[in-house]
């Protein structure tokens, strides 16, 4: 397992874990990775140098907090509430179904919803 911190305009830092699963390796071996990013409900979603298909057990459900990799995108995504895909308050839901990479360690709604499309993010290893 690989730890992570994730922070958006130096406003927002957070840690998080990846899984040990190929698109989180790969992911893992492709940091860090800075760039813009975009937002679709209660997540965030950016173009990464990764390319996966969907692994066993792909879904467009997902849990509060999880990171996620979308393959029709190569698109790195932080869970944080609802999408426009959602079916009620409590679903939470990518538009197709995403290849689940890792968890957020703590998930500050209310920061992340302030945080806005085009703000920049970075990803980098962490050493623990």
């Amino acid at each position: 397992m690989q730890a992570i911190k994730i922070s958006w305009n130096s406003e927002l830092e957070l840690n998080a874990d990846l899984s040990d699963t190929a698109t989180a390796r790969a992911i893992a071996d492709a940091l860090p990775i800075e760039t813009r990013i975009s937002t679709w409900g209660d997540e965030h979603y950016f173009g990464i140098p990764v390319q996966a298909d969907a692994e066993p057990g792909a879904s467009a459900a997902v849990e509060l907090g999880d990171l996620a990799y979308w393959p029709p995108g190569n698109a790195f995504c932080v869970f944080f509430g609802p999408t426009p895909a959602s079916h009620g308050p409590d679903d939470i839901r990518a538009a197709s179904p995403v290849n689940v990479v890792g968890r957020l360690r703590s998930t500050p709604v209310e920061e992340l919803q302030a945080i806005r499309s085009g703000s920049t993010v970075r990803i980098e290893a962490l050493d623990e």
